[in-house]
C-alpha cells in the first residue's frame, strides 16, 4: 500500500480546498497511491482523504514533524506539501525507496516539499523532535543554514545527516518527474513544485487550470 500524507495546519493560507484540489491532482494521475491522509487541527471533511488529527501545538511548518509518527502507515509513505500540483503521469511517486527532493536553491540538501520512506523508517524523527521541541524549533540549533530560513526541513535535514537514514534525491532516481513553476512557461510538469512566493493559487495558465480543476 501506498500513503500519501499532507499536513493542514489552522492559521495559514491554506484551507481544505487546498487538501481536496491536491487529492484530486493525485487520484487523477497518481492512481498507484491508495489512500491518502491529512494530518490537520481542523474539522476537515474532504471525500477520499482521511483526517488524522494533530497530536502537538507545533507552529507553522512545525506540524510537518507529526508526519513521522510510528504507526501511521504502512508501506510506502509520501509527504507531500499543499502547494503540489499534479499535471501529468506521476506514479513514479508511489514506487518504493527512500527518497526527498533535493532543495531548490541548496545543493545537496534536502526539503520536505516531497519525501518518500517506508512504514516507520523515520520515525526517529518524530522522537527526536518530540522529546525536545523548543530545542530544534530554535534558529541555531541545526548549525549555520545556508539560506537564513530554520524550518523544519533544517531540522530533518540535520538529523537525517547526523544518523540516518540517508535519502536519495527524487530528481536522481526519477529524472523528469519534478519541475519547478515558471511564470515564464507556460507548460509544467507532470509534478509541479512550488518555491519562494510563487503558489499555485497565483499561477496562470495550464498550472493554475490543473490546480483549479478549470
Amino acid at each position: 500500500m501506498t500513503t500519501l500524507i499532507t499536513v493542514l495546519k489552522s492559521g495559514g493560507r491554506y484551507d481544505a480546498s487546498w487538501v481536496e484540489r491536491l487529492a484530486r491532482g493525485v487520484r487523477r494521475h497518481a492512481p498507484a497511491v491508495d489512500r491518502i491522509l491529512c494530518l490537520t487541527d481542523l474539522p476537515l471533511a474532504v471525500a477520499g482523504v482521511e483526517r488524522v488529527p494533530l497530536r502537538h501545538d507545533w507552529p507553522a511548518w512545525w506540524a510537518k514533524m507529526e508526519s513521522f509518527r510510528p504507526g501511521l502507515t504502512d508501506g510506502t509513505t509520501l509527504l507531500c506539501d499543499l502547494d503540489t500540483v499534479l499535471t501529468g503521469p506521476a506514479d513514479a511517486l508511489a514506487r518504493p525507496g527512500l527518497a526527498a527532493m533535493e532543495d531548490y536553491f541548496h545543493r545537496g540538501r534536502l526539503s520536505s516539499a516531497l519525501m518518500r520512506w517506508n512504514g516507520d523508517e523515520l520515525a526517529g524523527l518524530y522522537a527526536t523532535f518530540a522529546a525536545e521541541p523548543a530545542r530544534w524549533m530554535r534558529p541555531g540549533s541545526c548549525g549555520p543554514v545556508p539560506n537564513a530560513v530554520h524550518g523544519d526541513q533544517v531540522v530533518i535535514d540535520h538529523l537525517l545527516s547526523r544518523d540516518g537514514p540517508s535519502p536519495d534525491f527524487i530528481q536522481r532516481i526519477h529524472p523528469g518527474l519534478l519541475d519547478f513553476y515558471d511564470p515564464r512557461r507556460a507548460e509544467h510538469g507532470p509534478v509541479v513544485i512550488f518555491i519562494g512566493a510563487a503558489k499555485p493559487d497565483t499561477a496562470t495558465g495550464p498550472v493554475h487550470a490543473a490546480w483549479a480543476g478549470t
